[in-house]
């Protein structure tokens, strides 16, 4: 598997980046990817088929110049910025592969992510003093708190599965900006995005070494869609057409 750890200067080149690897590798082949980003801005990313207007609080992100963008991939409603550690995995779909259904590819990598952070803590104490769990479909929870959301998107032979860590975000910022989500899974219990998320208080380098180590991400990706990235970013990322469709 090979690595890209690149953050671009604007959310639209960001999301394109993982749309842009997606097909990329569909069309030509290779190895497995995994890429890293962290943005500096905060903005809010609606799943593919999200309406905006349940989903998002617009006048407030409108008023705290919050912008709204909409990815490629299914799932639910986040808000991202500084403190979140965003990755991508670009794998390959097989007849008898662990990625060869959406459900037994979110068992698989949601494990393998799951047995990566905690490898962290307890690297940190050399005991497990807290429980880390998948939950829903592709959540991860610390003691039943959620601090990471994914999601993917699948072509013919590949697939893209991306997310979010939450690290050390402003966790005030979700209420502000987010409405309560229509689609909620059940451990949630309808608790308030201040009850419900938390973040894992480690560091970014830390989870990226123990995400690589479990998915042996060795080599540098030396080559990738610079052109699609930006022509993507330019021509869907950020237009209103695609981001406010729904």
């Amino acid at each position: 598997m090979q690595i890209l750890d690149l953050t671009f200067a604007t959310p639209a080149e960001n999301l394109a980046c993982d749309e842009a690897l997606l097909d990329w590798r569909e069309e030509n082949g290779g190895e497995e990817i995994l890429r890293f980003w962290e943005s500096p801005e905060t903005f809010a990313v609606v799943g593919y088929a999200n309406k905006i207007a349940t989903e998002v609080n617009v006048e407030n992100c409108r008023a705290s110049q919050t912008p709204v963008f909409r990815r490629c991939s299914g799932g639910g409603t986040v808000l991202q910025g500084a403190g979140c550690l965003n990755y991508a995995l670009i794998l390959r779909i097989t007849g008898d592969g662990p990625c060869r259904t959406i459900t037994s590819a979110n068992r698989f990598i949601m494990e393998k992510n799951r047995t990566a952070v905690e490898s962290v803590f307890k690297a940190k104490d050399g005991i497990r003093r807290t429980e880390i769990s998948v939950c829903g479909h592709t959540d991860l929870a610390l003691d039943g708190r959620k601090f990471s959301g994914n999601s993917q998107r699948r072509k013919k032979t590949c697939l893209l599965f991306h997310g979010t860590f939450l690290l050390d975000f402003n966790l005030a910022l979700v209420a502000d900006c987010l409405r309560t989500p229509s689609n909620q899974p059940d451990y949630r219990r309808h608790r308030s995005h201040r009850e419900f998320l938390t973040n894992l208080n480690l560091p970014a380098a830390e989870v990226k070494a123990a995400l690589k180590k479990s998915w042996g991400a060795i080599d540098r990706l030396a080559m990738f869609p610079k052109l699609e990235t930006r022509k993507l970013a330019e021509q869907k990322y950020s237009s209103d057409e695609w981001n406010f469709k729904l």
